[in-house]
Protein backbone atom coordinates (compact mmCIF):
# COMPACT_ATOMS: atom_id res chain seq x y z
CA UNK A 1 0.00 0.00 0.00
CA UNK A 2 1.37 3.89 -0.60
CA UNK A 3 0.45 6.66 1.62
CA UNK A 4 0.57 9.55 0.21
CA UNK A 5 -0.67 13.09 1.68
CA UNK A 6 -4.60 13.42 1.27
CA UNK A 7 -5.84 15.82 -0.89
CA UNK A 8 -7.58 17.39 2.04
CA UNK A 9 -5.39 19.95 3.50
CA UNK A 10 -5.90 23.08 5.57
CA UNK A 11 2.44 23.49 5.29
CA UNK A 12 23.06 26.55 6.31
CA UNK A 13 24.57 26.95 8.45
CA UNK A 14 28.50 26.38 8.64
CA UNK A 15 30.77 27.71 10.64
CA UNK A 16 34.27 29.31 9.85
CA UNK A 17 37.14 27.37 11.61
CA UNK A 18 38.30 30.47 13.31
CA UNK A 19 35.00 32.28 14.55
CA UNK A 20 31.99 29.67 15.27
CA UNK A 21 29.20 32.78 15.07
CA UNK A 22 30.41 33.63 11.35
CA UNK A 23 28.31 31.84 9.14
CA UNK A 24 29.64 30.27 6.04
CA UNK A 25 28.55 27.84 3.25
CA UNK A 26 27.78 24.52 4.26
CA UNK A 27 30.15 22.18 4.59
CA UNK A 28 33.38 24.05 3.49
CA UNK A 29 36.45 22.16 3.23
CA UNK A 30 36.15 18.22 3.25
CA UNK A 31 36.59 16.90 6.87
CA UNK A 32 40.27 14.60 6.56
CA UNK A 33 41.44 17.47 4.15
CA UNK A 34 45.59 17.55 4.63
CA UNK A 35 46.27 21.23 4.00
CA UNK A 36 50.15 21.64 3.51
CA UNK A 37 52.49 24.44 3.62
CA UNK A 38 56.10 25.26 2.60
CA UNK A 39 58.07 28.25 3.19
CA UNK A 40 60.74 29.48 0.85
CA UNK A 41 63.71 32.24 1.30
CA UNK A 42 66.14 33.15 -1.63
CA UNK A 43 69.20 35.13 -0.99
CA UNK A 44 72.58 36.24 -2.55
CA UNK A 45 75.94 35.49 -1.07
CA UNK A 46 78.80 36.87 -2.76
CA UNK A 47 76.62 37.55 -5.71
CA UNK A 48 75.55 33.97 -5.84
CA UNK A 49 72.28 33.57 -5.48
CA UNK A 50 70.81 30.78 -3.08
CA UNK A 51 67.73 29.83 -1.46
CA UNK A 52 66.41 27.43 1.12
CA UNK A 53 63.06 25.75 1.96
CA UNK A 54 61.21 25.98 5.73
CA UNK A 55 59.99 22.58 7.22
CA UNK A 56 56.52 21.56 5.69
CA UNK A 57 53.39 22.30 8.14
CA UNK A 58 50.36 20.16 8.15
CA UNK A 59 47.15 20.85 9.27
CA UNK A 60 44.29 18.01 9.17
CA UNK A 61 40.98 19.55 8.86
CA UNK A 62 38.59 19.13 11.23
CA UNK A 63 35.07 17.54 10.80
CA UNK A 64 32.48 20.45 11.80
CA UNK A 65 29.62 18.80 12.55
CA UNK A 66 26.12 20.55 11.71
CA UNK A 67 22.92 19.77 10.73
CA UNK A 68 19.41 21.24 9.43
CA UNK A 69 15.56 20.06 9.58
CA UNK A 70 12.98 20.96 7.76
CA UNK A 71 9.32 20.19 7.25
CA UNK A 72 8.60 19.48 3.26
CA UNK A 73 4.66 19.32 3.78
CA UNK A 74 4.14 22.78 2.36
CA UNK A 75 0.94 23.32 5.09
CA UNK A 76 -1.35 20.87 7.73
CA UNK A 77 -1.50 16.87 6.63
CA UNK A 78 -5.28 15.80 6.84
CA UNK A 79 -5.49 13.23 9.29
CA UNK A 80 -8.45 11.09 8.98
CA UNK A 81 -6.58 7.99 10.69
CA UNK A 82 -3.09 7.83 9.61
CA UNK A 83 -1.31 10.35 7.95
CA UNK A 84 2.54 10.55 6.85
CA UNK A 85 4.92 14.11 7.68
CA UNK A 86 7.85 14.32 5.26
CA UNK A 87 10.82 16.14 6.72
CA UNK A 88 14.60 17.25 4.94
CA UNK A 89 17.37 16.32 7.23
CA UNK A 90 20.29 18.26 5.82
CA UNK A 91 23.99 17.46 6.47
CA UNK A 92 25.30 21.34 7.00
CA UNK A 93 28.66 20.26 7.99
CA UNK A 94 31.73 19.17 6.03
CA UNK A 95 32.11 15.33 6.61
CA UNK A 96 29.78 12.42 6.26
CA UNK A 97 27.30 12.23 9.43
CA UNK A 98 24.80 10.02 10.35
CA UNK A 99 22.26 11.45 12.50
CA UNK A 100 19.55 9.86 15.31
CA UNK A 101 16.13 10.80 14.82
CA UNK A 102 13.37 11.02 17.42
CA UNK A 103 9.29 12.23 16.97
CA UNK A 104 7.67 13.95 19.68
CA UNK A 105 3.84 14.32 18.85
CA UNK A 106 3.52 15.95 22.65
CA UNK A 107 3.76 19.52 21.56
CA UNK A 108 2.89 22.47 23.69
CA UNK A 109 -0.86 23.88 22.12
CA UNK A 110 -2.28 20.30 21.06
CA UNK A 111 -5.38 20.12 20.21
CA UNK A 112 -4.72 16.34 20.29
CA UNK A 113 -1.38 14.42 19.97
CA UNK A 114 -0.91 11.90 18.08
CA UNK A 115 0.83 8.38 18.29
CA UNK A 116 4.35 8.07 16.09
CA UNK A 117 3.78 4.51 14.53
CA UNK A 118 6.88 4.49 12.72
CA UNK A 119 9.99 6.77 11.30
CA UNK A 120 11.30 5.86 7.99
CA UNK A 121 13.86 6.94 5.12
CA UNK A 122 13.55 7.74 1.47
CA UNK A 123 14.73 4.39 0.17
CA UNK A 124 13.89 4.48 -3.42
CA UNK A 125 14.35 8.38 -3.68
CA UNK A 126 10.71 9.21 -4.70
CA UNK A 127 9.60 11.55 -1.87
CA UNK A 128 6.27 9.89 -1.27
CA UNK A 129 6.13 6.90 1.62
CA UNK A 130 5.53 2.92 0.02
CA UNK A 131 5.08 1.05 2.60
CA UNK A 132 7.20 -2.27 2.43
CA UNK A 133 10.10 -0.52 0.15
CA UNK A 134 11.33 2.42 2.41
CA UNK A 135 13.63 1.69 5.37
CA UNK A 136 11.80 1.86 9.19
CA UNK A 137 14.39 2.70 11.48
CA UNK A 138 14.35 1.00 14.81
CA UNK A 139 13.40 2.87 17.75
CA UNK A 140 16.47 5.28 18.24
CA UNK A 141 17.50 4.67 14.87
CA UNK A 142 19.95 6.52 12.67
CA UNK A 143 19.92 7.43 8.97
CA UNK A 144 22.34 6.07 6.77
CA UNK A 145 25.46 8.69 6.37
CA UNK A 146 24.70 11.72 5.19
CA UNK A 147 27.00 13.41 2.24
CA UNK A 148 27.99 17.28 3.39
CA UNK A 149 25.25 19.47 1.91
CA UNK A 150 23.14 16.48 0.86
CA UNK A 151 20.13 16.02 2.41
CA UNK A 152 18.05 12.98 3.66
CA UNK A 153 14.01 12.75 3.13
CA UNK A 154 12.56 11.01 6.21
CA UNK A 155 9.06 10.06 6.80
CA UNK A 156 7.16 10.42 10.44
CA UNK A 157 3.82 7.65 10.12
CA UNK A 158 1.36 8.65 12.78
CA UNK A 159 -2.41 7.35 14.18
CA UNK A 160 -4.86 9.84 15.40
CA UNK A 161 -6.63 8.91 18.66
CA UNK A 162 -10.17 7.99 18.68
CA UNK A 163 -12.65 10.74 19.13
CA UNK A 164 -10.67 13.64 17.79
CA UNK A 165 -13.09 16.62 16.19
CA UNK A 166 -12.77 17.42 12.54
CA UNK A 167 -10.79 20.51 12.13
CA UNK A 168 -8.65 19.78 15.24
CA UNK A 169 -4.73 20.24 15.04
CA UNK A 170 -1.87 18.89 16.07
CA UNK A 171 2.06 18.98 15.72
CA UNK A 172 4.96 16.47 15.80
CA UNK A 173 8.36 17.78 16.26
CA UNK A 174 11.45 15.27 14.51
CA UNK A 175 14.59 15.50 16.28
CA UNK A 176 17.90 15.09 14.51
CA UNK A 177 21.63 14.49 16.34
CA UNK A 178 24.58 14.11 15.18
CA UNK A 179 25.93 10.24 15.73
CA UNK A 180 29.20 11.73 16.85
CA UNK A 181 27.88 13.68 19.43
CA UNK A 182 26.20 17.16 19.99
CA UNK A 183 26.62 19.76 22.74
CA UNK A 184 27.38 23.58 22.76
CA UNK A 185 29.48 25.10 19.48
CA UNK A 186 33.24 24.50 19.24
CA UNK A 187 32.32 21.31 21.65
CA UNK A 188 35.49 18.60 20.65
CA UNK A 189 35.04 15.57 20.43
CA UNK A 190 38.97 13.84 20.05
CA UNK A 191 39.81 12.06 16.85
CA UNK A 192 36.10 11.24 16.27
CA UNK A 193 36.43 13.16 12.62
CA UNK A 194 36.60 12.20 8.65
CA UNK A 195 39.80 10.88 8.38
CA UNK A 196 41.14 10.60 11.79
CA UNK A 197 40.58 14.10 12.86
CA UNK A 198 38.85 15.97 15.73
CA UNK A 199 35.05 16.68 15.17
CA UNK A 200 34.06 20.01 16.27
CA UNK A 201 30.29 21.22 17.17
CA UNK A 202 28.93 23.79 14.84
CA UNK A 203 26.49 26.46 15.50
CA UNK A 204 23.64 24.52 15.66
CA UNK A 205 24.96 22.23 18.30
CA UNK A 206 25.12 19.42 15.81
CA UNK A 207 20.97 19.22 16.41
CA UNK A 208 18.11 20.70 14.95
CA UNK A 209 14.74 20.22 14.54
CA UNK A 210 11.46 21.01 12.75
CA UNK A 211 7.47 20.82 13.45
CA UNK A 212 5.04 18.95 11.07
CA UNK A 213 1.47 20.25 11.13
CA UNK A 214 -1.89 18.16 10.81
CA UNK A 215 -5.17 18.98 10.64
CA UNK A 216 -8.23 16.04 11.67
CA UNK A 217 -10.49 15.66 8.89
CA UNK A 218 -13.85 13.64 9.39
CA UNK A 219 -13.20 12.46 5.22
CA UNK A 220 -10.34 10.79 3.32
CA UNK A 221 -9.36 9.93 0.17
CA UNK A 222 -7.41 6.57 -0.49
CA UNK A 223 -5.84 5.56 -4.34
CA UNK A 224 -5.25 1.88 -4.71
CA UNK A 225 -3.67 1.22 -8.86
CA UNK A 226 -3.79 -2.25 -10.38
CA UNK A 227 -1.82 -3.31 -13.78
CA UNK A 228 -2.92 -5.81 -15.79
CA UNK A 229 -0.72 -7.03 -18.96
CA UNK A 230 -1.37 -8.79 -22.17
CA UNK A 231 1.27 -9.68 -24.25
CA UNK A 232 0.67 -10.17 -28.06
CA UNK A 233 0.98 -14.25 -27.60
CA UNK A 234 -2.00 -14.63 -25.45
CA UNK A 235 -0.55 -14.30 -22.33
CA UNK A 236 0.61 -12.04 -19.48
CA UNK A 237 4.56 -11.22 -19.70
CA UNK A 238 5.04 -7.53 -20.16
CA UNK A 239 6.97 -7.59 -23.75
CA UNK A 240 7.43 -5.05 -26.04
CA UNK A 241 4.05 -4.53 -27.53
CA UNK A 242 2.39 -5.95 -24.38
CA UNK A 243 -0.75 -3.78 -23.68
CA UNK A 244 -0.74 -2.77 -20.05
CA UNK A 245 -4.44 -1.95 -18.49
CA UNK A 246 -4.04 0.37 -15.21
CA UNK A 247 -6.90 0.64 -12.95
CA UNK A 248 -6.77 3.61 -10.25
CA UNK A 249 -9.68 3.30 -7.75
CA UNK A 250 -10.44 6.49 -5.19
CA UNK A 251 -12.36 5.65 -2.47
CA UNK A 252 -13.78 8.31 -0.21
CA UNK A 253 -14.32 7.30 3.78
CA UNK A 254 -15.25 9.45 6.63
CA UNK A 255 -18.54 11.20 6.78
CA UNK A 256 -18.91 14.56 4.86
CA UNK A 257 -18.22 15.57 1.29
CA UNK A 258 -14.95 16.62 -0.49
CA UNK A 259 -14.64 19.15 -3.62
CA UNK A 260 -12.80 19.48 -6.71
CA UNK A 261 -11.29 15.92 -6.67
CA UNK A 262 -9.30 15.31 -9.62
CA UNK A 263 -7.61 11.96 -10.61
CA UNK A 264 -4.35 12.08 -12.40
CA UNK A 265 -1.29 9.62 -13.87
CA UNK A 266 1.16 10.23 -15.92
CA UNK A 267 2.39 7.86 -18.61
CA UNK A 268 5.13 5.56 -17.71
CA UNK A 269 8.28 6.49 -19.38
CA UNK A 270 8.99 2.98 -22.22
CA UNK A 271 5.54 2.80 -23.25
CA UNK A 272 3.04 4.83 -25.45
CA UNK A 273 -0.65 6.03 -24.13
CA UNK A 274 -3.51 3.75 -26.03
CA UNK A 275 -5.75 6.04 -27.79
CA UNK A 276 -9.61 5.88 -26.50
CA UNK A 277 -9.02 3.43 -23.30
CA UNK A 278 -9.34 5.99 -20.77
CA UNK A 279 -12.98 5.36 -18.77
CA UNK A 280 -14.58 6.09 -15.52
CA UNK A 281 -16.94 3.04 -13.47
CA UNK A 282 -16.38 1.37 -17.05
CA UNK A 283 -17.81 4.46 -19.26
CA UNK A 284 -15.99 5.80 -22.39
CA UNK A 285 -14.18 9.52 -21.49
CA UNK A 286 -12.73 11.06 -25.03
CA UNK A 287 -9.30 11.91 -24.95
CA UNK A 288 -9.66 15.48 -25.68
CA UNK A 289 -10.53 17.99 -23.52
CA UNK A 290 -14.14 18.85 -23.57
CA UNK A 291 -17.60 18.58 -22.65
CA UNK A 292 -16.72 15.47 -20.35
CA UNK A 293 -14.28 14.94 -17.02
CA UNK A 294 -11.61 13.48 -18.92
CA UNK A 295 -8.69 13.75 -21.26
CA UNK A 296 -5.54 11.63 -21.97
CA UNK A 297 -2.24 11.83 -24.04
CA UNK A 298 0.74 10.61 -24.50
CA UNK A 299 1.86 12.92 -21.63
CA UNK A 300 -0.84 11.67 -18.91
CA UNK A 301 -4.53 11.23 -18.00
CA UNK A 302 -6.80 13.14 -15.78
CA UNK A 303 -9.89 12.91 -14.77
CA UNK A 304 -12.49 15.82 -13.12
CA UNK A 305 -14.24 13.89 -10.35
CA UNK A 306 -15.55 17.27 -8.73
CA UNK A 307 -17.53 16.94 -5.55
CA UNK A 308 -17.79 13.23 -4.12
CA UNK A 309 -19.07 11.99 -0.47
CA UNK A 310 -17.74 10.10 1.79
CA UNK A 311 -18.72 6.03 0.99
CA UNK A 312 -18.28 6.30 -2.42
CA UNK A 313 -15.77 5.18 -4.88
CA UNK A 314 -14.50 5.80 -8.34
CA UNK A 315 -12.48 3.66 -10.71
CA UNK A 316 -10.69 4.93 -13.77
CA UNK A 317 -8.65 2.92 -16.48
CA UNK A 318 -6.51 3.54 -19.47
CA UNK A 319 -3.97 1.65 -21.39
CA UNK A 320 -0.43 1.75 -22.44
CA UNK A 321 1.35 -0.41 -24.88
CA UNK A 322 5.30 -0.91 -23.86
CA UNK A 323 7.56 0.63 -26.60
Amino acid sequence: MKYAHKLIAASTLAITASAFATPALAGGVDAGTLIENTASASYTVGGVGGSVDSNTVEILVDELLDVAVATLDGGPVSAPGSAVLTFSVTNTGNGPEAFTLTADPAIAGNDYDVTVDNIAIDTNGNGVYDEGVDTILAAGGATPLIDPDEEQIVFVIVTNPAGVGDGDNSQVELLAESVTGTGAPGTTFDGQGEGGGDAVVGTTGADDEALGDLIAAAIAVELAKAAMVADPFGGTEAVPGAVITYSITASISGSGSINDLLISDAIPVGTTYSAGTLTLDGAPLSDEADTDNGQASTAGAEVLIGDASAGSAYTITFAVTID
